[in-house]
């Protein structure tokens, strides 16, 4: 895990630059073992980062939303640089953005932290619940220590570790203009047996399953806001013009705007698995984005959020590409 007097004195810095404006990292949250953003301004507001298993948020999101800010009439745009602090699967959200061209690589300054797992919040929840009061957590070995109310607990890694970590092909950041750390190694390569063990389901069953599950969705929108690579201006989820889905909640228009979103990442969706995080009806999304992320590996070889490099998916082909499972 980093060391936070090096992360804040690297941060002070870094916003200290003449051409940055701000940085995004983490700060304590506001009750519980919550973290949350931090929008640094200034090189006295450094000393209130952090770095802990609790950092759970994807702040490449943050990225594109400052693309979009608003110019104040009379004013001329701040185009100095904005620095983020990324996880490994962070990262890979602004590798995606830059191989869609959402901002070139010089808009950005990135602090790389090598990761070495962040916890599931609610499982903390469901093991600790009604903690009000500020607490923390840290990893010791192969143990989480949560310390809260004046007290110690040990919890083993495996019991409290976000799903998405334990198949994590990339926990050091891919990206980065400086790494905060040593590298950290895969901790496991993905087998997909989950998606597997939902493809072999008969098609009813496939349905009864997303039935309930898209039947539970109240279209907060919280899986798209969240979503590093939801940032088209015009989205096609709220158009009225044409009209592609209403706006009622039903299973129909649930279903159709799940699909949606499902298709529209397909080839782009990096797995930091913020979506399935935010649900407050606790929809799997997850296991209908990975279906995806694996046929697009499988068919074509290609792994989004990798290399900035490489052209998006949808974007181009090759003569040799596979054409078996064209009906």
């Amino acid at each position: 895990m980093v060391d936070v007097n090096k992360l804040r004195e690297t941060a002070k810095e870094v916003i200290s630059r003449e051409d940055v404006r701000e940085l995004i990292g983490y700060r304590p949250g506001t009750y519980g073992f919550r973290a949350r953003p931090a929008f640094v301004m200034g090189p006295d507001e450094a000393g209130e980062l952090i770095f802990t298993p609790a950092c759970v948020n994807n702040l490449a999101s943050y990225i594109v939303l400052e693309e979009k800010l608003p110019v104040k009439r009379g004013e001329e745009p701040d185009l100095r640089k904005v620095a983020v602090m990324v996880k490994g699967c962070d990262s890979r959200a602004l590798v995606q953005q830059m191989e869609e061209k959402a901002y070139e690589r010089d808009r950005i300054l990135v602090l790389g932290i090598p990761c070495t797992g962040v916890v599931d919040m609610a499982k903390v929840e469901a093991r600790f619940p009604n903690i009000l009061e500020l607490g923390e957590i840290a990893l010791e070995g192969d143990r989480f220590v949560l310390s809260f109310n004046g007290t110690k607990e040990e919890v083993a890694k495996e019991e409290l570790l976000a799903d998405k970590c334990k198949r994590c092909r990339y926990p050091t950041p891919l990206v980065y203009d400086e790494l905060l750390d040593s590298e950290v190694e895969r901790f496991a390569d993905d087998d997909y047996s989950d998606v597997e063990e939902m493809e072999k389901r008969a098609a009813e069953d496939k349905w009864a399953y997303w039935e309930e599950k898209f039947s539970r969705c109240i279209r907060c929108y919280s899986c798209r806001n969240v979503c590093p690579m939801c940032y088209c201006e015009d989205c096609v989820l709220d158009r009225l013009q044409p009209q592609w889905m209403r706006r009622s909640v039903d299973i129909s228009e649930n279903t159709a705007y799940h699909i949606s979103r499902a298709y529209h990442l397909a080839g782009r969706c990096i797995q930091c698995g913020e979506c399935q995080r935010v649900c407050p009806v606790d929809i799997p999304l997850m296991e209908l984005n990975r279906k995806f992320y694996k046929d697009v590996e499988e068919l074509y070889d290609y792994e989004p959020g990798t290399n900035v490099e490489n052209p998006p998916l949808l974007s181009t082909f090759k003569v040799e590409d596979r054409e078996d499972f064209i009906m």
